[in-house]
């Protein structure tokens, strides 16, 4: 039998041997004490990782400490692949891990999750399993965009040498966007959506791969009318290699495409695919949400292009803020990332 076709699954390649060195690069103490974390001084940029030759990245962990209540939004994660001047990664650090709006928040998924610690709700164990292969070479930075420094930030990144990687591996893409406010659309009449146009944006991406998922953050502080406060109106829209109206996915609702229904009645709840990290009031729908979908048995490929968008309300008659996290695996060149807003302007807009 073809070995292809007698295991899949995200647990099928544990009885497999494969002939590599396990490694890890870690913030101990390297003079044999207790001090095993490094300081981020105020807009310093420090790589905490830089690993040479052919491997995969299997896990990152970090925690860290700060006297900056929004430190994670402030702090910024980026990775750099084979040489690269332009990041595969660039997202801040609390949003890559899950959660939204600056703070931290006990979820566990099947490629990341946070463990939160005591204190006010800003600091966390974060993990990421998300495979990330490199050939040349792997470089991973951490930028403090605030003046105060992080006193303390330990790490753990977990990775395997390889001889070499199979041209077919794409690389590890994430990006951050956000849209504060969204703009809400007036309608006089029938509220129609027959273009995607205004939709919010979770990813535009050009070249040959695969859209893995995302976290969508919503503060929703601007609801449709005093009595009807629900958000979760917007249809998901995915636009494959350049395609118009119709897209190829179009969806029903924002918690249909986070796998929920009736309006995420649960409130916070852990699934390896899907998920809600983060929920604002459960019975108005108000405040700070964040949700998480991912696309591990259902890939969505592209060969030219992908444009993953949302509505915020139904055909976008909300106005809230509203950022993400895409992750996503292509082929290099990857389409350079705009700039990213100055730390102020990625701030919540109330913590």
């Amino acid at each position: 039998m073809n070995e292809m076709n007698y295991m899949s699954g995200p647990l099928s390649s544990l009885p497999r041997i494969i002939f590599s060195k396990t490694k890890r690069i870690s913030s101990y103490d390297r003079t044999g004490g207790n001090r095993d974390y490094i300081t981020i001084k105020p807009m310093e940029k420090v790589n905490i990782a830089e690993i040479k030759g052919a491997g995969i990245i299997r896990h990152i962990w970090i925690t860290a400490n700060s006297e900056n209540r929004y430190y994670l939004r402030d702090t910024i994660l980026r990775m750099f692949w084979d040489g690269e001047e332009n990041p595969s990664v660039e997202v801040p650090l609390g949003d890559f891990f899950g959660v939204g709006h600056g703070v931290a928040n006990h979820f566990v998924s099947l490629p990341l999750s946070m463990i939160r610690g005591p204190g006010r709700g800003l600091n966390a164990g974060m993990n990421c399993y998300f495979p990330m292969p490199f050939s040349k070479e792997a470089r991973i930075e951490i930028e403090n965009e605030s003046n105060i420094e992080i006193r303390s930030f330990y790490f753990h990144v977990d990775y395997e040498e390889w001889e070499s990687i199979p041209e077919n591996y794409g690389r590890f893409h994430a990006w951050w966007n956000r849209e504060n406010p969204c703009k809400a659309i007036e309608y006089e009449g029938e509220e129609l959506n027959t273009t995607g146009d205004e939709n919010y944006l979770i990813l535009y991406a050009e070249g040959v791969g695969h859209y893995v998922g995302c976290v969508l953050s919503v503060d929703n502080f601007n609801a449709f009318h005093q009595n009807y406060t629900w958000f979760g109106e917007g249809d998901d829209m995915i636009f494959v290699d350049g395609e118009k109206w119709p897209p190829s996915i179009h969806g029903t609702g924002t918690e249909d495409y986070f796998l929920s229904a009736w309006g995420f009645p649960s409130g916070e709840y852990s699934g390896p695919y899907h998920g809600v990290s983060l929920a604002g009031d459960v019975n108005e729908w108000s405040g700070k949400w964040s949700m998480y979908r991912f696309h591990i048995e259902d890939p969505i490929r592209f060969t030219k292009s992908i444009k993953v968008t949302i509505e915020h309300g139904h055909a976008n008659d909300q106005g809230n803020d509203y950022s993400s996290v895409a992750y996503w695996y292509q082929k290099e060149p990857h389409k350079k990332f705009p700039p990213l807003p100055k730390a102020k302007d990625r701030r919540p807009k109330r913590m």
